[in-house]
């Protein structure tokens, strides 16, 4: 009888400690997976591109590790190489810049939301041109011409079905349907603050950017502003 009780605390204290390490996992994971929603916010809202999609990137490029870097160069959250990163300092007249700012959270997700802005923009003649965007940000413009041929210039379906690397083409719809997955859920609803309305989860992580003026300081030669509505602005985001 005795030996039975023990087992059964035994076994009980078991399934308790492999029930706690799961809803830790979960706990953490969820804590993880908000852990950029700050810079992510403040990058979507100056570029007008869709937060669902900018985090749905920030997954499948880093899974939202900062530190992140890649096999031919890209860092950080976005995966940004130096190039990209050039070419968003001269459209934001930044001087003296160093690739390993790019392990800032919030000047990698500004250069690779700004980039994205760009690509969006590029493919606005298109029915969607959120594939050509993705497929661009992946395998770069050169192999986007190579497969937009035909009535594939203008229809997505058929440019991704034209995409002859399979992993590009898995990125592209890896990262749709991510973001599918994060706009009903992102941004959260919003929290008042004595500046205006702050998105719930990201409220303590986007108060601590923001000054005295109301703007996140994000890198000594940028501020930007942190305005008081939520997601979607007045004006419907760019197309890239």
């Amino acid at each position: 009888m005795k030996l039975r009780w023990v087992v059964g605390w035994l076994v009980l204290a078991l399934l308790g400690l492999g029930l706690g390490g799961v809803v830790g996992y979960w706990h953490w994971r969820d804590r993880w997976e908000h852990s950029q929603d700050a810079p992510i916010l403040a990058a979507a809202r100056k570029y007008q591109v869709e937060p669902a999609l900018v985090k749905a990137v920030v997954w499948q490029e880093s899974r939202f590790h900062p530190d992140r870097r890649g096999r031919v160069g890209e860092l950080g959250l976005m995966q940004i190489r130096e190039g990209a990163a050039g070419e968003w300092c001269r459209a934001e007249r930044i001087t003296g810049f160093r690739k390993e700012r790019l392990y800032d959270p919030a000047v990698n997700t500004l250069a690779g939301t700004w980039y994205l802005g760009k690509l969006l923009k590029r493919y606005s003649q298109t029915d969607d041109p959120l594939p050509y965007a993705l497929a661009d940000y992946n395998a770069g413009r050169a192999n986007v011409l190579r497969w937009e041929h035909g009535p594939a210039m203008t229809n997505s379906a058929l440019f991704l079905a034209q995409i002859t690397y399979p992993g590009t083409r898995a990125y592209v719809e890896s990262v749709m349907a991510r973001a599918a997955h994060y706009r009903p859920i992102f941004p959260p609803p919003a929290v008042k603050t004595s500046r205006g309305a702050v998105p719930g989860r990201a409220a303590a992580a986007a108060i601590n950017l923001v000054d005295g003026t109301g703007y996140a300081i994000l890198l000594p030669c940028i501020s930007v502003p942190v305005p008081p509505a939520v997601w979607p602005p007045d004006s419907s985001p760019g197309s890239r």
